[in-house]
C-alpha cells in the first residue's frame, strides 16, 4: 500500500512520467492526485506499524503519533490547497503552487513522519529492562 501510494504520490507531482501533464500550472486533479497518495503512504505506514505492534497497549507516547499523523496530513492539505480555500496569496484562475505551499505540503509530511515515528513500539528488551519487578 505504501509503494503505491508513493507511486501516485509521485505520479501528483510529476504527471510528466507518464505523459499527463496538461497545463503549465498545478491544477485541481494533480493537487488531489498527491494528496490521495500521500494518504495511501500514511495509511499503509500506520497498518504497518500497527501490524509491527502486535496488539501492544497504546501508551501515550503511541497515541501522540497516531495523531501527530493525522495532523501532518491536515497540515499538508492546508498548505496543498491554500489557494483554493482562499488563505493563499493567489486567487482563482491563475493559481501558483508557490514556495509557501511547498513549505506546507513538506512541513505536514515531516510531522506525519514524525508521527510514524513515535507510533513505533520500543524494543522489546528495553521494555523489559525498564519493568518493574
Amino acid at each position: 500500500m505504501v509503494l503505491i501510494g508513493l507511486f501516485v504520490f509521485i505520479i501528483g507531482v510529476n504527471p510528466g512520467l507518464i505523459r499527463m501533464d496538461r497545463s503549465p500550472t498545478v491544477g485541481f486533479v494533480q493537487m488531489g492526485t498527491w494528496m490521495t497518495g500521500l494518504a495511501l503512504v500514511l495509511l499503509g505506514a500506520f497498518a504497518a506499524v500497527r501490524v509491527v505492534r502486535n496488539g501492544r497497549p497504546t501508551s501515550l507516547r503511541a497515541n501522540v503519533g497516531i495523531r501527530l499523523i493525522a495532523t501532518g496530513y491536515v497540515v499538508s492539505g492546508v498548505g496543498t490547497f491554500a489557494d483554493l480555500l482562499g488563505i493563499g496569496s493567489h486567487h482563482l484562475p491563475h493559481l501558483i503552487f508557490g514556495p509557501l505551499q511547498v513549505a506546507g505540503l513538506a512541513g505536514g509530511v515531516l510531522v506525519s513522519l514524525l508521527g510514524v515515528v513515535l507510533y513505533w513500539p520500543r524494543a522489546a528488551k528495553l521494555e523489559a529492562e525498564l519493568a518493574p519487578a
